[in-house]
């Protein structure tokens, strides 16, 4: 009787955990792109890395302007290499759920504090790059920013706030106290 009682525990342990890898295995099979049936999505956060440079930034910078004049139009550039003292790489990378990956990476030359030249892939204005990370692109709903004529019509009125009642009177003591600076 003695030998009956470990195996009976030693089955239903395993049973158990035959059970918990048939349930396990079922739930990860119905998983699809992170999501448990639909219901479960886990949060994935935007990584924003470097300066968005658009074209209407880079119209303004110009051959022979100072080091200073760049940094305060394009921004401080993400990588400055003590090898490289004369160039200035902005590279822009975003990740965002819902949207495709982008990068760009643009680099300003120098000679001495003076800017030579920039190369830079073809940018987008700054309607065009707001346009490329909105989510609403790629599901093509747009938000609901003002109501129409028609809906604040159909809107209840708001009652009219009742008039303020009397405040009552203080009473009991008063209290004199000193100034608190000297006349």
């Amino acid at each position: 009787m003695s030998d009956s009682r470990p195996s009976r525990a030693v089955a239903r342990t395993l049973a158990l955990a035959s059970l918990c890898s048939v349930v396990w295995g079922c739930a990860s099979s119905l998983q699809s792109e992170g999501n448990l049936l639909g219901i479960i999505t886990p949060y994935r956060i935007d990584i924003v890395q470097g300066n968005v440079v658009t074209k209407e930034q880079l119209a303004l910078v110009r051959p022979g302007m100072t080091r200073v004049q760049v940094r305060d139009v394009l921004g401080s550039p993400l990588l400055t290499d003590v090898f490289h003292v004369d160039r200035w790489d902005y590279v822009f990378t975003i990740k965002r759920p819902g949207t495709q990956p982008q990068q760009r990476s643009i680099v300003a030359h120098f000679e001495g504090d003076r800017l030579t030249r920039i190369d830079a892939p073809d940018l987008p204005s700054e309607r065009e790059f707001v346009a490329s990370i909105s989510r609403t692109s790629a599901t093509g709903k747009t938000p609901l920013l003002e109501l129409t004529p028609e809906q604040r019509a159909a809107l209840p009125v708001p009652d009219k706030p009742a008039a303020p009642a009397a405040v009552p009177e203080a009473t009991g003591p008063t209290r004199d106290y000193p100034p608190l600076e000297p006349n």
